[in-house]
């Protein structure tokens, strides 16, 4: 498959690390508390750089406070100690301090990234179009939250790690080569001089043990990133059934949720017991390793000792840095479990920005509606044909015009999707042909299919959705409810709850009318929002658009009942075109 015929998810999988991150890094470039980042990670760089000094001066204290037990000097002893303490505090109140900024630079990361990510997928029509760009689309509420979350955490925790690995080494490694500069191993009778070879058996040391971690260990990514796929997948199966319990329990049909979530949590289970496994595997090499550098130094060192080169306390103080040395070179040893883990959390959120900043909407060779503006007081729909998975439907009107406070009745043949129309003239569904010309300038109000969404707050939110509550008076709240029959709502516009289970179906459909009452937008386009309600209710609700909404132009996509004879003044079909399936759609 060629590039050009990829999807973004597809090419965003196949995108390399070092991408991902420079994409993330701009992002944290250009977010609002970009300065508040620069001077905590300035802040990170100036206290491991004096910790590191501080360890030097500690490491240095090894040789005159084992000396001085060698001797069994009370009074050197009595000094020494007062020495570690003034070092200990020192680096004491240097670690306090990293950890505060440590802990504040996760939190300000989190901050921007979440940001940029909520701010990409939230642009207009962004977030239905992910929806159907495979799998980078699935969960992206799992991806901007708990993935961000370790992403952040861990990013910090190792790139603070390797900065201090880095400088410590940086700093010990001058140390060990003036303990080893002079060393010399008697071989075939004469002296072989293998200068710094305490620094060198460190490098080789860490080295050996990076390479079989990395061979070993090398399959956690995958695995990681499989598992954290199945762990979205449970995690929206049980949102799904919470959302859903009236209907689950009214069908009975709690043994067959769960089926669904123990074959789910099977899938889980199965690709956390990969992991397991690799993470076992693992432990053979870091553990292992772990177990010889408890000795490895004293080793290494011993040959000074024994040589007379250096004294106990000088055998100790090259001890404690070759200690820190190794450790510092086997970071990759002991964080690459960690490693594999972050890489498999970036895979996935570099993956979904990368998608949400492409273009979501493209499709191979594949024709678009045209959306442009047309005169005030006009929408436009010219020769509009809607491209679907099952073929093409268009309109049998080649060209539509209404003007303010006209009404257009769209009805479907059997077979048409009707809602992907609806999607089109929102913008939604720009796959097709034609053009939509809609008012510039002016509001378009939509209402799809079903209750509306009432965001979780006051119900004077909810009714206002997605205005301010603030731009409209109490009054004409009270009397938008009221048009509806919802008085008794009334006293709760200022009460905050999850209105889509404190409210009845028929309460929530009405109030989604009350909506538009309130609003009165000078356009409203609908589908099939007359169906649900009984005689009574939908005589009530014309009544109000051809009084309160007389001005406001309405098209509606479905069958319309009573309404039919009251309201519309044009009507025009839906209609399926012979043996079109777009090619796009099939490949």
């Amino acid at each position: 498959m060629s590039a050009a015929s990829q999807t973004p998810a597809e090419l965003a999988a196949k995108t390399g690390v070092v991408r991902q991150v420079r994409e993330l890094l701009g992002a944290l470039r250009v977010s609002a508390v970009r300065s508040t980042l620069a001077a905590l990670a300035g802040g990170i760089v100036v206290v491991i750089a004096i910790t590191a000094y501080g360890q030097i001066e500690l490491n240095s204290w090894n040789k005159p406070f084992y000396d001085a037990i060698s001797r069994r000097d009370v009074g050197d002893f009595i000094m020494q100690v007062g020495i570690f303490a003034v070092i200990a505090g020192g680096l004491l109140v240097l670690n306090v301090a990293q950890r505060w900024l440590v802990e504040t630079l996760q939190l300000k990361i989190r901050e921007a990234l979440v940001t940029d990510l909520v701010g990409l997928w939230l642009q207009p029509r962004r977030a239905f179009w992910l929806q159907g760009s495979g799998p980078m689309g699935a969960h992206p509420d799992q991806r901007m939250h708990d993935d961000t979350l370790k992403l952040c955490d861990l990013s910090v925790g190792l790139g603070v790690g390797l900065l201090q690995a880095a400088m410590l080494f940086g700093s010990f490694a001058s140390v060990l080569w003036v303990l080893s500069k002079d060393f010399s191993i008697f071989f075939d009778g004469r002296d072989h001089a293998l200068p710094g070879f305490m620094l060198w058996a460190a490098i080789v040391y860490a080295i050996g043990g990076s390479l079989m971690t990395y061979w070993i260990g090398r399959g956690l990514v995958s695995r990681n990133a499989e598992r954290y796929a199945r762990e979205g997948e449970l995690r929206f199966s049980l949102t799904r059934i919470n959302e859903h319990l009236d209907g689950i329990s009214l069908a009975a049909g709690e043994a067959d949720e769960k089926r669904r979530v123990a074959l789910h949590l099977g899938d889980v289970l199965q690709a956390t017991s990969r992991v397991v496994l690799g993470l076992t595997n693992l432990t053979w090499v870091t553990s292992g390793f772990g177990w010889v550098t408890v000795i490895a130094p004293t080793l290494v060192a011993a040959p000074l000792y024994f040589s007379g080169k250096v004294s106990f306390g000088g055998l100790m103080m090259a001890a404690a840095a070759f200690t820190q040395a190794q450790s510092s070179l086997r970071w990759f040893v002991d964080n690459f479990s960690l490693i594999a883990d972050w890489r498999a959390t970036l895979l996935r959120v570099a993956g979904l920005r990368q998608v949400l900043a492409s273009d979501l909407e493209a499709l191979p060779d594949g024709s678009r509606i045209a959306y442009a503006e047309s005169e005030d007081g006009t929408l436009a729909i010219e020769e509009l044909e809607v491209r679907a998975w099952s073929g093409h439907d268009r309109l049998d009107a080649g060209a539509l015009v209404m003007h303010a406070g006209q009404r257009l009745l769209i009805l479907g043949t059997p077979g048409t999707e009707k809602t992907l129309l609806f999607r089109a003239l929102a913008g939604l569904w720009p796959w097709g042909s034609g053009t939509v010309r809609r008012p510039r300038g002016e509001t378009i109000h939509y209402m799809p299919r079903g209750t509306p969404y009432l965001p979780r707050g006051t119900l004077a939110e909810a009714l206002s959705y997605a205005m301010e509550p603030s731009r409209y008076p109490r009054e004409a709240m009270v009397a938008a409810l009221a048009s509806m029959g919802l008085q008794r709502l009334a006293p709760l516009l200022e009460t905050t709850g999850r209105w889509e289970r404190e409210l009845s179906m028929d309460e929530q459909l009405r109030l989604g009318f009350a909506r538009v009452v309130l609003q009165a937008p000078p356009w409203l386009v609908m589908d099939e929002a007359f169906s649900a309600f009984d005689d009574d209710t939908l005589e009530l609700i014309i009544d109000v658009l051809n009084d309160k909404l007389a001005h406001t132009g309405i098209v509606h996509i479905g069958s319309a009942g009573e309404a039919h004879d009251r309201l519309f003044t044009q009507v025009v079909h839906l209609v399926k075109v012979p043996d079109a399936v777009p090619e796009e759609l099939r490949s």
